[in-house]
C-alpha cells in the first residue's frame, strides 16, 4: 500500500511529539485550514478568528478560505502563536521532541525553509477522537483511505492536500536523525498584513 509510509511517518510523529493523532498534508497552511474549517462547521454564527499581524500571507488565506472571518492583533512572537480563540496554533516555526500541549490542535511545517527542511509538508497534531476521522476525510477529496475511487462513496466536500508518500518518505528518513530538542526558528520580519488591501 503505497501510503503505508505515509502512516508510518504519522506514528513516528505522535512518538516525536506526544501527541495522540498526528495528520499529515501538504503544507502547515493546509493543516491551518482544516482546523479552523472544523471549528467553523460546528457553530451557529461567523466565526472571528484573531492573529498577529505579523505572520505569514498564508495563514489569514486560510482562515478566509474556511469561510471565518479574520482580526488582528499586535504580537510579537516565536516560534507558535494561537488563532484564538480557537485551541488551534500556526507552529510552523517550531518541532521538537514532546512539543505537543493536550487538548490543543498545533500545526506544524515541514518545508525546506523550517526545522524538518524537506520539499514540503504540514501535520496537525491533536487528541480529539472526533476530529481524526473527518480530518483524513478531507484532506483526500471526501474520500474514505484505502478505498479504490470505483468503490467509494464520498462523505464530504473535502480538500486535496494529502502528503504524498515520496514526501512521507522523506520526513520518515529525516525523523530518524532529529534531534530531541530544536530551538524556535529566529524572529523573521514579517509585513503588517493588517494593511493589505486584500484583507481590508
Amino acid at each position: 500500500m503505497p501510503y503505508g509510509v505515509t502512516k508510518r511517518f504519522e506514528e513516528q510523529l505522535c512518538r516525536y511529539t506526544g501527541a495522540k493523532y498526528a495528520v499529515a498534508v501538504n503544507s502547515c497552511t493546509a493543516a491551518l485550514l482544516l482546523c479552523v474549517q472544523w471549528f467553523e462547521q460546528r457553530t451557529e454564527f461567523p466565526m472571528v478568528v484573531e492573529i498577529p499581524k505579523h505572520t505569514y500571507v498564508s495563514v489569514p488565506q486560510a482562515i478566509i478560505n474556511a469561510h471565518a472571518h479574520v482580526s488582528w492583533r499586535d504580537e510579537k512572537w516565536r516560534g507558535a502563536y494561537q488563532l484564538k480563540p480557537l485551541p488551534v496554533w500556526d507552529c510552523a516555526r517550531r518541532f521538537t521532541g514532546g512539543m505537543y500541549i493536550e487538548g490543543q490542535f498545533q500545526c506544524v511545517s515541514f518545508a525546506a525553509a523550517k526545522i524538518m527542511g524537506i520539499e514540503q509538508g504540514g501535520a496537525i497534531l491533536h487528541d480529539r477522537d472526533g476530529a481524526d476521522a473527518w480530518f483524513r476525510d478531507m484532506r483526500f477529496d471526501g474520500r474514505m483511505e484505502g478505498t479504490m475511487p470505483a468503490a467509494d462513496t464520498v462523505t464530504c466536500i473535502g480538500h486535496h492536500c494529502l502528503m504524498l508518500p515520496s514526501i512521507a518518505a522523506q520526513a520518515l528518513l529525516r525523523m530518524h536523525h532529529m534531534p530531541e530538542h530544536n530551538e524556535d526558528m529566529e524572529d523573521y520580519p514579517y509585513p503588517d498584513l493588517s494593511q493589505f488591501p486584500v484583507f481590508k
